[in-house]
């Protein structure tokens, strides 16, 4: 893991944060939001949960009622009960934040991310749609919400329809991911690699460079899988990607050792970081500011 030490003492890494890492703060599963869903449609939720998987479920929910608002005002409500505290005790996302990532995607709706570097103290730029890149601050974490974000329904990637849309990679931020992975060392996390437009993505990298003359000059991909997985590790290692195994039971605690691990080695300067209190916004009604305020910056218009 050299590479990525060295990547993230340099401030050059990627990190890609997925579904597992927010659901180490007791964010309702899939299982919970198809029971909702059904509710809402007057469905039995254990036979609606048999009728397709949640892509398509979704993409039912939206047909049927031609709104994506109700359902995300709940979502984000549900998500973020006890989001203070959740984030204030969260060893996770702490260590994130003190391993400075300049570069933080994640596939999650949710806003803990934000909400740590809040409480830290710690500048950011949301980044969920075209018009906020041209906003980039280079002396802030820029965290980009790779599938949307709770305050802008549009950007949401829920229904199975929009998660066909992003197979083009041609969306802004599949552009600007891709990009930026070409020439960074990156490390995901999330217990699991399934998304399949991240999973097209990386293979369509993968790709280019095996087709390249300068395929030695490719910075490393790391994967944390949690529990070992030797056909994900086979199909990945393929692509040239490097998973990584925890060796308990806990994977949530094994993530804790690895990103405690990396700081150290790192040796990064600076104290530890403490997540002090937060205020958390209630459920939008409409778009709200996606950008950490800082002293420095003029406000938006």
């Amino acid at each position: 893991m050299q590479e990525l030490v060295t990547a993230i003492r340099n401030r050059s890494a990627l990190l890609f944060v997925g579904a597992g890492v927010s659901m180490n703060l007791g964010i309702p599963s899939w299982r919970e939001l198809s029971a909702h869903i059904a509710g809402k449609l007057g469905m039995d939720p254990a036979e609606f949960a048999q009728m397709g998987d949640d892509q398509t479920l979704a993409e039912f929910y939206a047909i049927q009622t031609g709104s994506f608002g109700p359902l995300r005002s709940w979502m984000d409500v549900e998500w973020h009960r006890d989001a203070a505290e959740k984030v204030r005790r969260s060893d996770i996302h702490r260590l994130i934040v003190e391993l400075k990532f300049p570069l933080i995607y994640t596939t999650n709706y949710d806003r803990y991310l934000e909400l740590a570097h809040e409480a830290a103290g710690v500048p950011y730029t949301k980044v969920s749609n075209i018009g906020e890149m041209t906003r980039l601050d280079a002396t802030a974490t820029q965290i980009v919400k790779f599938h949307g974000d709770f305050d802008d329904d549009g950007s949401i990637v829920l229904t199975e329809s929009s998660h066909f849309e992003r197979l083009t990679l041609d969306a802004p931020l599949d552009v600007k991911l891709q990009a930026d992975l070409i020439g960074r060392v990156a490390l995901f996390i999330g217990y699991s690699l399934s998304d399949v437009s991240v999973r097209y993505l990386l293979y369509r990298l993968h790709k280019l460079w095996h087709g390249s003359s300068y395929a030695n000059a490719r910075p490393k991909t790391f994967v944390y899988m949690g529990r070992p997985n030797p056909v994900q590790a086979r199909v990945l290692g393929s692509w040239g990607i490097v998973p990584l195994f925890c060796d308990g039971d806990d994977v949530g605690e094994g993530l804790c050792q690895l990103l405690a691990t990396l700081k150290r080695e790192a040796d990064l300067p600076g104290p530890a970081v403490t997540l002090g209190p937060v205020a958390v916004p209630s459920a939008p009604a409409k778009a709200a500011p996606r950008t950490a305020k800082r002293p420095r910056r003029k406000p938006r218009d």
